[in-house]
C-alpha cells in the first residue's frame, strides 16, 4: 500500500512524467515476458537491447502519445457514462489504433535498423494482420478502461501495441 500511495502522490505532482516513465517500464516488462514466457529465450538468450528499445518506445513515444490521446478523447467525449465509454472505444479503435499502429510498427522498424524500403515493405506486410489481432483485444479492455479507469490513472496497458502484436509479426 505504501507504494501505491507513493506512486500516487507521484502521479499527482507529475502526472506527465509518471505517464511517460510508467508507458516505459510497462512495455520493458512486456517484452521481458514476451521473451522470457511466451519465446522461452531463458536470461542467457535474453535481448536486453531488444527491451530497452520498448523502453524508449514507451517513454518517448507510447507514453506521450497515447496520454495526449486520451486527454484529447476526454475533452471530445466527456463523461464516464457507459454510452461515453462506448463511443470513446468506438473512436479509439476507429480513429487512434489504426494510426497509431501505423506510426508504431515503422518507428519499431526504424529503431531496429531496417533500410526504409524493408520497413515500408514489413509495414505492408505485417500492418493488415496486427490490426486484426488488435480488435480481437482492445476494444473491449479500453471500453473497460474508458468505464471504470479516471483519465489520470489511464495509461496504455502493458502498452497495447505490444501486447496487440504477435510474435511472429515483431521484429
Amino acid at each position: 500500500m505504501a507504494l501505491w500511495r507513493a506512486y500516487q502522490r507521484a502521479l499527482a505532482a507529475h502526472p506527465w512524467k509518471v505517464q511517460v516513465l510508467t508507458a516505459g517500464s510497462l512495455m520493458g516488462l512486456g517484452d521481458i515476458i514476451s521473451q522470457q514466457l511466451v519465446e522461452r529465450r531463458g536470461l542467457q538468450e535474453h535481448q536486453r537491447g531488444r527491451t530497452l528499445t520498448m523502453v524508449s518506445l514507451g517513454c518517448g513515444f507510447v507514453g506521450p502519445v497515447v496520454g495526449g490521446w486520451y486527454k484529447v478523447l476526454d475533452r471530445f467525449i466527456p463523461g464516464t457514462t457507459k454510452v461515453d465509454a462506448l463511443k470513446k472505444m468506438l473512436l479509439d479503435q476507429g480513429g487512434f489504433a489504426p494510426c497509431f499502429l501505423g506510426c508504431f510498427l515503422p518507428l519499431v522498424g526504424a529503431l531496429n535498423g531496417l533500410p526504409a524500403q524493408d520497413n515500408w515493405a514489413k509495414l505492408q506486410r505485417d500492418y493488415p494482420d496486427a490490426l486484426i489481432t488488435n480488435y480481437y483485444l482492445w476494444p473491449a479492455v479500453q471500453l473497460a478502461n474508458f468505464y471504470l479507469v479516471p483519465l489520470h490513472y489511464r495509461e496504455d496497458p502493458a502498452s497495447t501495441t505490444l501486447v496487440s502484436i504477435p510474435p511472429e509479426l515483431r521484429l
